[in-house]
């Protein structure tokens, strides 16, 4: 499909979706469960009543509210991206050593990694997240600046970085995510030292970007792999359409069932609070507010996402 038959397939934005996002942004101000992250002392700190909600579609807008220009630790969104190198590096390969199936287990579960003999389930849990940063830092002779650079490019933001104090903050409290690496590791699916892997997956998970950063940069996934302001091929229709199916089915840790019944969008979240979801032809939905649900997505970020697909009719089923 060229790059001209995607464009024509858009689906275009409802004349008053600037009202409508202000609207659902202003009504989710009286929506506040949860509590922030407090494994992970830099995410405790931070000032958890500032929200922001980005809707960036194929067409270049970027409808923004709130704390949008705030940067903010994307935290386990950053998988999507290394995800999208270790596959176009590895190809069909990639999923000998992950599986591409829901965990129905906590998204740092130990024991499931041991009964599947270091074989993570699907690479948005964080075993498989690690044995993808495994795969870019076996690949890449610099594997931080090839991730950086794609994630500066997709956003068309060259300040974005990786939040020091949030970095070493991981390496400190890593102690589980070392187990997971260690295990894969005894059962030889750990190719590279495990001290370089869990390096870059520390760095990586400490990314830091507004939502409207987030927004744009994933918007070739809603694109079929090809990022709308610059033309650029990020990646083939069938690699962005199993992109989007794991994050459907996967994206969500194990809350993914019920945001696919409630929302029915491709999505993933992170403990710093934020939401990226998928509307494909359209564009990128991303929310950010601090407090986590019991599941570690983001309260506030799941009603408004929710909203906005109600509201403007944008689920995939």
């Amino acid at each position: 499909m060229s790059h001209d038959e995607m464009y024509s397939n858009q689906v275009s934005a409802p004349a008053d979706i600037e009202a409508t996002l202000a609207a659902i942004y202003q009504a989710a101000k009286d929506y506040d469960g949860g509590a922030v992250a407090d494994y992970i002392p830099a995410l405790a700190a931070i000032d958890a009543n500032q929200y922001a909600l980005s809707v960036a579609t194929l067409d270049g807008r970027c409808y923004a509210f709130g704390a949008h220009e705030t940067p903010f630790s994307i935290q386990s969104i950053s998988k999507i991206f290394g995800l999208v190198m270790a596959m176009e590096r590895l190809g069909d390969d990639l999923w000998q050593r992950v599986r591409m199936e829901p965990s129905g287990q906590a998204f740092n579960s130990i024991v499931q990694l041991e009964w599947e003999q270091g074989i993570p389930r699907n690479p948005m849990i964080n075993a498989g997240a690690i044995l993808v940063s495994d795969v870019l830092v076996s690949h890449y002779s610099t594997s931080k600046s090839a991730v950086l650079n794609m994630v500066r490019r997709l956003a068309h933001n060259d300040h974005i970085c990786s939040d020091e104090q949030v970095y070493l903050s991981e390496l400190e409290h890593g102690s589980r995510n070392s187990a997971l690496a260690y295990l894969m590791k005894s059962f030889g699916n750990i190719e590279s030292d495990v001290s370089e892997a869990l390096d870059h997956y520390f760095w990586q998970c400490s990314l830091a970007m507004t939502s409207s950063d987030l927004a744009r940069s994933l918007t070739f996934l809603a694109n079929g792999g090809v990022d709308p302001l610059s033309g650029q091929q990020l990646c083939s229709k069938r690699d962005t359409q199993r992109i989007n199916a794991l994050l459907g089915t996967s994206g969500m840790y194990d809350q993914s069932g019920q945001f696919a019944f409630e929302v029915g969008l491709p999505a993933k979240s992170g403990v710093g609070g934020g939401i990226v979801a998928i509307v494909p032809s359209f564009g990128v939905i991303c929310a950010w507010s601090p407090r986590l649900n019991s599941f570690g997505n983001s309260s506030r970020g799941m009603w408004m996402v929710r909203e906005i697909a109600s509201k403007l009719g944008l689920s995939v089923y």
